[in-house]
């Protein structure tokens, strides 16, 4: 580590006081291992921590004749942002400071511990200032922290106080209506009076009327007076949540146009010196990544031209130590994982499983039906990424009419049909006697659905409403399977496989996702079911965060983090696996996941490590102890394992897969022309079927029909919906209108899980021997 990291300093000005809205001052900020520890000029205002590698002197003279400092210093050029909102703050020492937000770290180390401890406080009180903000804004996304929903929940109960206010007001101007009116006739009477007995009567019943009216009016300048100053209150907050938000939006915009222009510059650059472009770095992988890096690093005079994560590496939550018959030797949870780490046995030669694993019961399986095994090249169309993408930013991703060049020629339901694609991890399982080791077949075929994501950047078709794809591969696989799109807004799909070889699968996903101006965020929302018939195991787990990387600048790059849960409700065993974030620091291999086995007990019985995008391999467990701590303070465990054994590797791909979309084998299939399939089927989709022929133009035409089809029929949807409703005010009239129904799901509490979601009521399949689809809609 640099020596300039122990060097102390101070700001070259004073900077306020921490409980102040704007914080300034000089800290040492870590950039790289071969600079260390730098130092830079930090301002904290509006929640935001900026950062600035020197400030002029001039700034100086600004501030002393009255002008704004901040935004003169927001004019210089800025070297990098935080969000406070969504940062964490830890401290390491007497003066180093931590801050990590959205897969960002920063660490930096103040010249005294009292000037640490001033940072400390003024990042605290204004991270809490910005979460307070971010409440008042009441942001839709539903992806932000659970603070976010009491303030739309304080937002919503404002509404309601504000109608009820304003119903008041309603109330009582009907009132002073009706009784001025009374009034009016009133004083109209008394003027054509003779007799001085009526006019006394009269009289009695003006002052009557005048008493109502002024007792009326009363009530009505209360409720006036309460509604302004309700209105009042609450108005200027919207105005400064309002503003925020504009200035969030226009900074994000600004900063995005900036990019699109450098890259813009960067293609013409290597057009103009094309030799020049095989030197450069590919997508971030393994040590080569690193020393490419590193010889920028040395070649450049400033280290953060090129920004990048600076986040640390997760110290392993255990470390297993592989026993042997003479000796034992400790073996990182890493080096179980990577590529070189050792000689692997083959599942099917695994000896601690049981036999009945590796038994195929007499099946023997079917000759496959030939497929095809290449679809047409994909063309390349150039297209300005920024006009579309300026107007996305903090959109859902399903909401926005995107044209196929950013697409992949299949569709959502294909791409959930995919993750079939190694079914043979079921069928194992399947035959095996013990739960646990079932379980490790479960964890590998869980992670294996992500293998064919690791290069597959675009996305798939949004299917429309009612479509469907059918996967009929008993004969071949054993196995039928079936989806079904039963929402739009949000998208949801059903999903239904039922295999020959003693499992049942169901899920109902839907997938969520946010544009965050460098980077896309897919959250697969809903939970996974597989049933094994012989047990009666029922197995749940859900799936992890997608992030592609790279949307404006670079070359794309898609990964995978977080944790799985998966549970055997029968047994309550359970599998945690966690898949961690790339990290340019780490040592462990890119793309690792690792995982433990428990009983109901919490015991372990088998670790699992590995890559989402190779390999899987489990190590049965005989001895467990505490280690010590980590650099968290967190105890360690150690495992004593045997050899690992091999439980899933991923396929190669197809020759010639990077002009095919990086499709696996069974992606090239999926699309393939079948008879007698439904007649909502996506392999009749038009504009998919287009853009696989590689004709883009007529695919983006017969896209924005389909689309407007799409639309219309909602709009007649609502209005019937509106109809029943106004229908409903006469109990004579008929039954409730129930709005749309999938044609083969149905929702169904699980008796299991207790949750609701779409499970498959049945039909399909006889509906296909009898060829009968009259019951589909016209989607197409």
């Amino acid at each position: 580590m640099s020596e300039q990291g122990k060097v102390s300093a101070s700001a070259s000005t004073a900077a306020p006081t921490p409980g102040s809205d704007t914080y300034k001052g000089w800290l040492f900020k870590w950039t790289n291992y071969l600079k260390g520890y730098q130092r830079r000029w930090f301002v904290l205002s509006n929640g935001l921590l900026s950062y600035y590698r020197s400030v002029d002197l001039c700034f100086v003279k600004i501030c002393a004749q009255g002008t704004d400092r901040t935004q003169a210093e927001m004019a210089h050029t800025c070297r990098g942002t935080i969000n406070l909102a969504t940062a964490h703050i830890d401290t390491e020492d007497a003066c180093n400071i931590v801050l990590s937000s959205g897969g960002r770290t920063y660490h930096l180390k103040a010249s005294t511990e009292v000037e640490r401890q001033r940072w400390v406080t003024a990042l605290e009180l204004a991270k809490a200032k910005a979460i307070r903000m971010m409440n008042d804004q009441s942001d839709d996304s539903g992806d932000e922290e659970p603070t976010s929903q009491g303030g739309r929940s304080e937002l919503q109960g404002t509404l309601k106080i504000l109608v009820s206010k304003l119903d008041d007001l309603s109330t009582c101007n009907d009132l002073i209506a009706k009784h001025g009116a009374a009034l009016q006739r009133s004083l109209s009477e008394l003027e054509g009076l003779k007799v001085p007995v009526e006019g006394g009567e009269k009289i009695k019943a003006v002052n009557e009327r005048a008493t109502l009216f002024r007792i009326t009016s009363n009530a009505m300048i209360n409720a006036c007076r309460d509604f302004l100053e309700l209105a009042e209150t609450h108005s200027r907050r919207w105005q400064r949540a309002l503003q925020y938000e504009r200035e969030q939006r226009t900074h994000l915009e600004e900063t995005i146009e900036q990019l699109a222009k450098q890259h813009n510059s960067l293609e013409r650059a290597w057009r103009e010196a094309p030799t020049l472009a095989s030197a450069a770095p590919r997508a971030p992988a393994a040590s080569k990544g690193r020393s490419e890096r590193l010889h920028k690093e040395e070649a450049s005079d400033e280290d953060e031209d090129t920004e990048f994560f600076d986040a640390m590496e997760d110290s392993p939550a255990f470390i297993t130590v592989t026993s042997t018959d003479s000796t034992e030797h400790r073996r990182s949870q890493s080096n179980l994982s990577g590529a070189g780490g050792g000689q692997s046995t083959d599942w099917n030669q695994d000896d601690y499983m049981s036999p009945s694993c590796n038994d195929v019961s007499g099946k023997k399986l079917q000759p496959r039906r030939q497929r095809r095994t290449q679809v047409p090249d994909k063309p390349n169309y150039s297209l300005n990424l920024w006009s579309i993408m300026k107007n996305c930013i903090g959109k859902e991703l399903s909401k926005i009419p995107m044209p196929v060049n950013f697409n992949e020629p299949l569709s959502m339901l294909q791409r959930l049909t995919e993750d079939l694609e190694y079914h043979e991890l079921l069928d194992k399982a399947a035959r095996c006697d013990s739960s646990l080791e079932q379980m490790c077949l479960v964890a590998a075929f869980s992670i294996s659905s992500y293998s064919t994501t690791v290069h597959r950047t675009a996305k798939p078709f949004n299917p429309l409403l009612g479509e469907t794809y059918e996967l009929d591969g008993r004969e071949e696989f054993g196995y039928r399977s079936l989806c079904e799109q039963v929402s739009h807004h949000p998208p949801a799909a059903a999903h239904h496989v039922i295999s020959q070889r003693g499992w049942t699968l169901w899920q109902e996903i839907t997938i969520a996702s946010k544009f965050r101006g460098k980077y896309l965020s897919i959250m697969p929302l809903g939970a996974i079911h597989l049933q094994f018939h012989s047990s009666g195991n029922q197995y749940v787990w859900r799936k992890v965060t997608s992030t592609v990387h790279n949307i404006i600048v670079g070359k794309l790059w898609i990964d995978q983090s977080g944790d799985i849960e998966i549970v055997n409700h029968k047994t309550k065993e359970t599998c945690q696996l966690k898949f961690s974030p790339y990290s340019y620091f780490s040592r462990d291999v890119p793309r690792k996941v690792t995982g433990v086995v428990a009983d109901s007990g919490g015991q372990a019985h088998y670790v699992l490590s590995g890559t989402w995008d190779d390999k899987i391999e489990s190590a049965k467990v005989v001895h467990s102890s505490r280690g010590g701590s980590g650099s968290e303070g967190k105890q360690k465990t150690v495992y004593q394992t045997l050899s690992p054994k091999l439980l899933w590797k991923k396929y190669p791909l197809p020759e010639n897969a990077e002009n095919m979309y990086y499709f696996s084998a069974l992606a090239l299939t999926l699309n393939e022309q079948e008879d007698g399939v439904g007649l909502t089927d996506s392999r009749l989709r038009p504009d998919q079927k287009l853009m696989e022929e590689g004709r883009w133009d007529e695919a983006n035409s017969e896209k924005q029909r389909l689309e407007e089809k799409q639309r219309a029929v909602r709009r007649r949807r609502e209005a019937e919906a509106s109809d029943a409703v106004d229908e409903e005010c006469d109990y004579d009239s008929g039954k409730e209108y129930e709005g749309y129904q999938p044609l083969w799901f149905h929702q169904r509490r699980d008796s299991v899980t207790g949750d609701t979601n779409f499970v498959y009521k049945g039909g399909y399949w006889e509906a296909k021997e009898r060829q009968d689809w009259s019951m589909c809609p016209n989607i197409f």
